[in-house]
């Protein structure tokens, strides 16, 4: 891709990647920068940095005291996490030693019991029992939400996605992980109304296989050895240079 040149100040070249790079250290707040008249007021500030500069070139501010102290200051904060970060970027994992890492801490990666489920929330119980006979009628589940169910989710045919133990209020827990999938229950009392349940998937408990969390195994793994690694370079380094503790 052109990276294109969108302003010149005293000769300095104000460059796409210049705007990329100042739009990805914006973060979130890039958000406010969309559309045209978002990239104008960027290039606007590139400039303005370049104006700036070119200001303190004239100045010769890089020849004072402070700015000579700031200046190294940060050399030195660059210069250590650099440092850092080239000590860290030379730690590998192979696939063995993630597979080793997994089947020594299974524990770590055990999934808990889920459920999919869906529900129709009545104001009262004869309101609820009227439904279930509309159920029994042959009316889908996911019409008699849309018909009668003052929760949100009956916009999408009731559907409250997959929830594990503890998410949901204790009465309405009990009943859907007491269920088989396809089951409708009778009214549940919570402190919300009258629920109708319908279970529609259920996952039991059991430990990942290691392909679905590799990426996490990965993460758990460098971490171990990132700690292992700043610690074997601080006793390396403690033994080379003279060191003074006071307190």
């Amino acid at each position: 891709m052109e990276n294109k040149v969108l302003a010149i100040v005293e000769g300095r070249e104000i460059k796409e990647s210049d705007l990329n790079l100042l739009v990805k250290n914006l973060g979130q707040n890039a958000a406010y920068f969309q559309g045209e008249e978002g990239r104008k007021k960027l290039i606007d500030e590139l400039v303005m940095h370049e104006l700036m500069y070119a200001d303190a070139l004239e100045k010769d501010l890089e020849s004072e005291e402070e700015f000579i102290q700031v200046f190294n200051d940060m050399k030195r904060s660059m210069l250590q996490q650099y440092n850092l970060r080239k000590m860290f970027n030379s730690i590998t994992l192979t696939d063995e030693e993630l597979k080793d890492f997994y089947e020594i801490n299974k524990n770590l990666y055990n999934l808990p019991e889920m459920v999919k489920a869906s529900h129709i929330l009545i104001d009262t119980e004869e309101k609820a029992n009227e439904v279930l006979e509309d159920l029994a009628g042959g009316l889908s589940f996911e019409d008699a939400a849309m018909k009668y169910s003052s929760c949100p989710s009956k916009q999408s045919g009731g559907a409250l996605g997959q929830f594990g133990k503890g998410q949901m209020v204790k009465e309405f827990e009990d009943a859907v992980f007491s269920m088989k999938v396809g089951e409708i229950s009778p009214p549940v009392k919570t402190q919300f109304g009258y629920h109708i349940i319908k279970l529609t998937e259920h996952t039991p408990a059991k430990i990942a296989d290691f392909e679905e969390v590799y990426q996490e195994v990965k993460e758990n793994c460098f971490a171990i050895k990132q700690e292992n690694v700043y610690k074997n370079k601080k006793d390396e380094l403690t033994k080379k240079y003279d060191v003074v503790i006071f307190e």
